[in-house]
């Protein structure tokens, strides 16, 4: 366990959404995302860091914010780092769009209420 506040861990996850934001804006289509290499990375990364941070927030904190799927946000990390080469872009494109502003909002109420 991390000697790191929850809540930075938290503010973690948002910045790294946020990135994911800024870098996919004006990206209109799953065509056009795949075919941006250093979109793509950056993307990948956050979601790696958004992974990394969720895996340090203590199971009794996870369970007062269980409308956030935890496991599915740290196995999305596990994947992307593991396996690589394997990683479906479409669904990356698919958490990017419509997952990502609902685990956005659930975090911002989650660092309201920490």
């Amino acid at each position: 366990m991390s000697k790191r506040n929850v809540k930075l861990f938290v503010e973690d996850m948002l910045n790294a959404i946020e990135k994911i934001e800024k870098y996919c804006k004006g990206i209109g289509s799953y065509e056009e995302f795949s075919k941006q290499d250093i979109v793509v990375d950056a993307v990948l990364r956050n979601l790696e860091i958004i992974g990394e941070a969720a895996s340090k927030i203590p199971e009794n904190i996870r369970s007062r914010f269980s409308e956030i799927p935890w496991k599915r946000v740290v196995g999305l990390r596990n994947i992307i780092v593991h396996g690589y080469f394997v990683v479906d872009l479409q669904i990356v494109w698919r958490i990017i769009t419509s997952q990502l502003p609902e685990l956005r909002i659930a975090l911002e109420k989650m660092r309201a209420e920490l």
